[in-house]
């Protein structure tokens, strides 16, 4: 990823013509992220700047706006990766700022039609643990069509969507390697294709779909008979009018509140309803007994949708290793420390197992360094409560 600015005792780049791709990518990294850092530092005292400085912060916010989206439909993934990198850097507000905004203009595309109103475009995934004895075959993953077809019509009919939104799904569960390797230009091509899809009578070519779905599953050692525990995600993408009054969220706090519940409490009778419906999508395992267990975590835009999935199955990872280290201890003798690391790169949440003052293990889960620091630890927290271990503490220095 290119970088504008350079550590210190790193040493200097070499110098680029000023017509190079590359140094037009250098620019507009180097632009990408001064934007950003302006926007954030001036959204943060937004209720007391002058009247002149809010009309030179629209002017910012059209300008950054206008980048964006001509970077993501060009597909210029290195400029992306490299301003937030570089925002990173500098300040986290602006990071969070800069990602954010990143990630909702890859997952949504706006159509501007004559005399028409416009058209809306988002990338939604739905992230659901599998349970299934021998782990899931994937040779059956998405070859029930009645079943597909009659998902796909439960998000309009269930209120996942609105009623007068046209949707399609994905007929493929990708698994966590899969989803990962969706980059923002290449979702945002997705969004494309699927637009096209849903607007045009002529079938085109979907290359970014192909290439998303190109790898398959990653191989897993699951045996006939081990109980299995997978992340797979559907993926979907829904069209409406812009100005479609469902996905409107009013604007007083207690009326914004009531929404979300009301969306959440729908979201959770069609988790109840159509989980047998996702359960035959999804086919079936390899072991003895074909069924399958689901557990949904939240719908949510793409990106949203992923870091959740990925959050949650890396805490699930953490807590299988630290329950084998308690296997031969009684839970409310250990005694338990986390701690953040001290790596900036690669920054993550450690846990600390202790028993008569030895050490049982040591443990560790990737941290999002635009997270709420405090909010995670707390969060880790109540899932080591979970083992049912009461001797917890926090330190605020990296573990030994």
């Amino acid at each position: 990823m290119s970088k504008n600015n350079k550590r210190p005792g790193a040493a200097p780049a070499p110098r680029k013509a000023a017509n190079t791709p590359e140094a037009k990518d250098e620019q507009q990294t180097a632009e990408l992220c001064a934007l950003a850092l302006d926007l954030a530092d001036e959204s943060a005292g937004a209720d007391i700047v002058a009247a002149s400085t809010r009309e030179e912060l629209s002017q910012k916010h059209l300008e950054f706006q206008r980048l964006l989206r001509r970077l993501l439909s060009q597909g210029k993934d290195e400029v992306l990766y490299g301003a937030i990198e570089l925002a990173r850097e500098e300040a986290l507000d602006a990071y969070r700022y800069l990602r954010t905004a990143i990630e909702e203009g890859a997952a949504n595309l706006i159509l501007r039609r004559d005399n028409a109103p416009d058209l809306e475009i988002d990338a939604f995934a739905i992230p659901v643990f599998v349970h299934s004895q021998g782990g899931l075959d994937p040779a059956a993953d998405f070859q029930d069509a009645d079943a597909y077809d009659a998902l796909l019509d439960s998000f309009t009919s269930a209120g996942l969507e609105s009623g007068k939104a046209k949707v399609v799904l994905v007929s493929h569960a990708y698994d966590l390697g899969e989803i990962e390797r969706i980059t923002y230009g290449q979702l945002h091509a997705m969004v494309r294709e699927a637009a096209h899809s849903l607007t045009e009578k002529k079938i085109a070519a979907a290359p970014a779909l192909e290439r998303s779905m190109q790898h398959g599953w990653s191989a897993t050692s699951f045996g006939a008979d081990d109980s299995a525990v997978e992340l797979r995600f559907l993926l979907g993408f829904a069209l409406k009018r812009a100005d479609d009054a469902f996905y409107q969220v009013p604007s007083g706090e207690k009326a914004a509140d009531a929404y979300f519940a009301k969306r959440a409490e729908r979201y959770q009778k069609w988790t109840e309803e159509y989980a047998p419906l996702v359960a035959r999508c999804l086919g079936r395992a390899r072991g003895a007994d074909p069924a399958l267990t689901l557990n949904f975590l939240y719908q949510d835009l793409f990106f949203g949708a992923r870091a959740q999935g990925q959050s949650e199955y890396d805490m699930l990872g953490l807590l299988s290793t630290l329950n084998q280290a308690l296997a031969a201890h009684d839970p409310a003798t250990v005694q338990a420390v986390i701690a953040p690391s001290d790596d900036d790169d690669e920054p993550q949440l450690h846990v600390q197992l202790s028993h008569g003052g030895a050490v049982l293990v040591t443990a560790g889960k990737p941290h999002d360094p635009g997270a709420d620091l405090e909010a995670a630890l707390d969060d880790l927290a109540d899932a080591l409560a979970s083992l049912g271990l009461t001797q917890v503490a926090v330190s605020a220095d990296p573990l030994a």
